[in-house]
């Protein structure tokens, strides 16, 4: 009837069409304190759960006290709307319930359409954020559209005779009697019940949403390890599967009921070996009947130990960061510390880096654990310390693939290549370590055609000018050799190389 009412306006304002716009407010009215007392007594649902489990209920219910006051504070300014068009058709005593000047033109543009202050376009944000709040509490997708629908400002798009679209409020309030606006505006008020209604109904829905039903229930002993060092503590939780936890039962362990509600069994460990136990869990039921669920574990102890080993080799080298992995068996990471002699060490993620200071002299890592509490040594373990070997210079290249390659000497290698490679470099890459070292300076060694050797000095780590000259001027079975390599670690230590010989190609 609204629908039909509304397309009759463009034809004709009758007396009757009025007469009709009034039936459908009043029934709208009606409809809306019909909508309100359902609404309440969902309210009064979540209010009664809330007070015999306030844990679940709580929440919920705080979530739809925030929907009722969101929902009433813009059905209340609604209201003020309605009332403000009655006063402008009618006069201060205007009453939207009892309209007089039900066929007035102007009164709904006046209020609504204002240039200054519009309130349709301020009722049309409120909508928009109240659309928005709504459905945060919906999940299901066809409700939260039908919200979309119900509360939607922009879908109409209509032209007006000089072809601009029209906003919503135009279209709801342009040219619009006066009890058409009202019943509107009391039609909106609907829907926001309406709203309400399907957010309510979502919140009881979750109440339960969380609770896990089953059809059979065990005892079960989750203990923290199975493996406990001697002089630690043994903590395990038991648990019933699926109990609601405002609903705790009794745990008795042998003959002796737990000193807490929680299920947690803890207890000093002595002696290293294995060891059992068992006991009951007692579920009351809602009959007064108790059921009893039997359950045994058992625990092992073990002496004080840990692993401690180097990554790359079985001794540290002096003046490098030493990758070191250090576990103790049922104790995490974050609980292990580690001293170390002759050096530091210190974490890296789940690791350590050893940096031994000096050669010769052995370093003893201390391990440490922190069980219940207290810190414990678990393991002292004594590695060597030497120095770093010797590097190998090398011309780096990439082979007719792209692949990075290092010519070491000793073999033919092209002049190409050389001509290309800036220089010379050198590092410890025997799959052991891998090293890099920073070359300082070099020779090379030419033979003229009588024996004589020409030796020629680098510009650091790179060829010189007159070294690349040279270079040219060889040809194929011609060698000449790399000397004199001068190259710094990263222990700091300067060394002289063995020579290279390279065979041109």
């Amino acid at each position: 009837m609204y629908i039909v009412l509304t397309a009759m306006l463009a034809l004709n304002v009758s007396g009757d069409v009025l007469n009709g716009f009034q039936q459908v407010e009043d029934g709208l009215a009606r409809s809306n304190e019909t909508a309100t007392e359902r609404n309440v007594a969902l309210l009064a649902q979540l209010e009664e759960f809330n007070k015999t489990n306030p844990e679940k209920g709580g929440i919920w219910l705080q979530k739809a006290q925030n929907v009722f006051k969101k929902t009433d504070s813009l059905y209340n300014y609604i209201s003020e709307l309605k009332l403000n068009i009655a006063k402008q058709a009618d006069g201060s005593d205007g009453d939207p319930r009892n309209l007089e000047n039900r066929e007035d033109l102007e009164a709904a543009a006046a209020v609504m359409l204002a240039p200054i202050n519009s309130k349709g376009a301020d009722l049309r944000m409120r909508i928009d954020e109240y659309r928005s709040f709504s459905q945060q509490f919906i999940g299901d997708s066809i409700k939260k559209n039908n919200i979309e629908k119900v509360l939607a400002t922009a879908s109409f798009k209509e032209k007006n005779t000089i072809g601009a679209e029209k906003s919503w409020e135009e279209r709801q309030f342009d040219n619009m009697p006066a009890i058409a606006a009202i019943t509107i505006l009391t039609k909106l008020q609907n829907d926001l019940r309406y709203v309400e209604g399907e957010v309510l109904n979502s919140l009881i829905a979750n109440v339960d949403a969380g609770d896990i039903r089953v059809n059979q229930v065990e005892a079960f002993v989750i203990p923290e390890s199975r493996i406990v060092m001697s002089g630690s503590n043994y903590k395990a939780n038991i648990v019933l599967a699926a109990v609601d936890t405002t609903q705790r039962p009794l745990v008795v362990i042998g003959d002796k009921p737990l000193d807490n509600d929680r299920g947690i069994y803890e207890f000093g460990t002595g002696r290293a070996g294995t060891y059992d136990y068992s006991g009951y869990i007692e579920v009351p039921h809602g009959d007064g009947s108790v059921t009893k669920h039997e359950f045994a574990s058992s625990y092992t102890v073990i002496e004080p130990m840990a692993s401690v080993s180097a990554t790359m080799v079985n001794v540290l080298y002096a003046g490098i960061n030493n990758p070191i992995s250090i576990a103790v068996p049922g104790v995490p990471n974050n609980a292990i510390n580690a001293t170390i002699t002759n050096g530091t060490i210190t974490r890296s993620g789940n690791n350590w880096i050893a940096r031994p200071a000096k050669v010769g002299t052995n370093c003893v890592i201390t391990v440490t654990a922190n069980m219940n509490g207290r810190a414990q040594t678990v393991a002292k373990t004594d590695f060597r310390v030497r120095k770093l070997p010797d590097p190998t210079p090398f011309i780096a290249y990439k082979d007719a693939k792209g692949n990075p390659e290092r010519y070491k000497g000793g073999k033919p290698f092209s002049k190409t290549l050389l001509l290309q490679s800036p220089g010379i470099e050198a590092a410890i890459d025997d799959d052991m370590l891998n090293v890099a070292y920073q070359v300082k300076s070099f020779e090379t060694v030419f033979f003229d055609s009588m024996g004589n050797a020409i030796p020629e000095v680098s510009n650091g780590s790179n060829f010189s000018e007159r070294q690349r000259a040279s270079f040219r001027r060889l040809s194929r079975g011609k060698r000449f050799y790399i000397s004199r390599v001068k190259a710094v670690g990263p222990d700091g230590i300067e060394r002289i190389l063995a020579p290279m010989e390279v065979i041109i190609n």
